[in-house]
Parts: C-alpha cells; structure tokens; sequence
C-alpha cells in the first residue's frame, strides 16, 4: 500500500478485488463466489476479467501496481494480452529475493497475529514455496527475456526494503 500511495498509482490485489466482485454481487462476483464455494481456485479468465474492469474503471490512471498477479506463465501471457488491447504494457516486474528460511520465518510469525491456520503450519509454507518455485519463478523469466525483471534484496528492515524497492520502481517508471 505504501508503494501505490508513494507513487500515486491504485494497487491491485486480485485477492481483495475478488472478495470486492462477490461482496458486491457483480457478474464476474458471482462466477467467482461459485467457484470459490465448491473448493476450486478462480480460473485466470475470471482473474483477468476483473482486472480489465478495473483498469478500464480508472482511465485516468498513471499505471497500477499489481500484487500476487500474475502467478504463473498463461496469467503473463493473458494479463500482456489484455494491456495490448488497452494500448499499455507491464512496465516492470519487480521480484523480492529472500532466502526460503527467512520467507517460512515471516509466515510462521505472520501466522501467530493472522489467525490463519495454514500460516501456522511449516508444511504448508514449504509447499507454498515449492509451488513458487515451480511455477511463478517462471513469471520473472518470462519479463526477464523481456527486459522487464528487477530483483530486490528483500532482507532488512522494513524501511530499508521499502527504499529499495522505490529506487527499483522509480528506475522503470521514469525510464
């Protein structure tokens, strides 16, 4: 949040426009409210359908910063799909490297002040990374061959992470 308010652009989390969609009971909501029910995980269609209302609803927009999207190599690929027909494109990716210890660390300590159960299981957290690893790492070398990759040192304070990741935003937005 802090980002998006730095550089005055709206953050994008398809997790809360997803909530947003089925709270408001929208067409898009309601695919998703469905899908969500019976278990499943919201299809990249949905995802990108949301995304396109909320882009063409902010027109006058300097750009969005999208958080946890896209994850994986065909949500790239419909999310560039989608911006060509806006006449816009990523500008950048930007990628936190941490040390796989410290990510479990973070949730594990997440997990205590969350609530959430999944966050309290080191199991689970592996797997999670796993998954990463397997398949989102992709996303960066998919905007990698494209120019468009940046690495973060994600390790430090808060403030000191937050600085990097400004000088690494701003570097690709003025450029």
């Amino acid at each position: 949040k802090d980002l998006a308010s730095r550089h005055g652009i709206p953050q994008l989390s398809t997790g809360d426009m997803l909530r947003a969609a089925v709270k408001a009971g929208t067409e898009i909501g309601k695919k998703a409210k469905a899908v969500m029910e019976a278990g499943g995980l919201v299809s990249d269609e949905i995802i990108v359908q949301i995304i396109e209302k909320t882009i063409t609803e902010n027109p006058g927009s300097n750009g969005f910063l999208f958080d946890g999207f896209p994850r994986t190599l065909p949500q790239s690929q419909a999310l560039d799909e989608l911006l060509r027909e806006l006449d816009t494109e990523v500008s950048g990716l930007v990628m936190l490297e941490v040390p796989d210890e410290e990510i479990t660390r973070r949730i594990l300590l997440r997990g205590q002040s969350s609530g959430r159960p999944d966050d309290l299981d080191e199991a689970v957290i592996r797997k999670r990374i796993d998954v990463y690893n397997a398949e989102t790492a992709q996303v960066f070398d998919y905007y990698h061959q494209k120019g468009k990759s940046h690495k973060v040192h994600g390790v430090g304070s808060v403030e000191e992470i937050f600085q990097r990741l400004c000088t690494t935003i701003d570097s690709f937005q003025n450029g």
